[in-house]
């Protein structure tokens, strides 16, 4: 989704979001995250005013990047969303809660010691697999069931169409977050084809830019 995205060229305006529509994804975000109104407290005061980035694809119909949004605080970018589909943390807001002790919120890991820091459910690529991710292309079903990869155990399986934080073997933080194309236990069986379409991951535009 942000393998190509230049903010001098691509924005086309910033508004504030409305309070219907703030309300609207407040409520998402706690039903879609694995995540506790005061953690998302922490991470989005609720007196605190989300702006709604546009992107401007120049007008070309068949880009899907079109109907992108990027929901930022104070110029971060904290949320993106992909048409009406979920709506995903960015991996900067990932890593903030993935691990108590590098968290960069930590009045909020002191005040709730049992915070869980994966606020999206997660699943894992081989070694193998990292350069691909880097290089911004789907993650396939054998990257995932190898040796080095993950997913969830068949009781806390995920279906098609969920979101997830990748990571990666041999690595601490997440690398990249996605939308699964397949169900985890259809991966596992089928072991071939697309598993994770990315939406964002390490070192793509949307990574690089810090605000906006």
């Amino acid at each position: 989704m942000f393998k190509k995205f230049s903010p001098s060229t691509d924005i086309a305006g910033q508004t504030p979001a409305k309070s219907s529509v703030q309300r609207a994804i407040r409520a998402s975000i706690l039903s879609q995250w694995k995540i506790e109104p005061e953690t998302l407290e922490a991470l989005w005061p609720k007196k605190e005013s989300l702006i709604h980035v546009k992107w401007d694809c120049g007008g070309n119909p068949i880009q899907s990047r079109e109907h992108v949004s990027i929901y930022t605080l104070h110029g971060e970018p904290l949320i993106i969303q992909h048409f009406d589909g979920p709506l995903y943390p960015t991996l900067r807001v990932i890593h903030k809660c993935q691990k108590a002790t590098d968290c960069i919120i930590p009045k909020c890991l002191m005040k709730f010691p049992s915070l869980d820091p994966y606020i999206l459910p997660k699943v894992g690529i081989d070694r193998g697999a990292i350069r691909y991710l880097l290089a911004g292309a789907p993650m396939m079903c054998p990257g995932l069931t190898s040796k080095g990869g993950y997913l969830p155990p068949a009781e806390e399986a995920l279906p098609a169409g969920a979101a997830v934080a990748i990571h990666a073997e041999g690595k601490d933080n997440a690398v990249g977050i996605g939308l699964l194309k397949l169900g985890t236990e259809e991966i596992r069986r089928i072991n071939k084809d697309v598993a994770v379409e990315l939406a964002t991951y390490l070192g793509d535009d949307l990574w690089a830019v810090k605000t906006l």
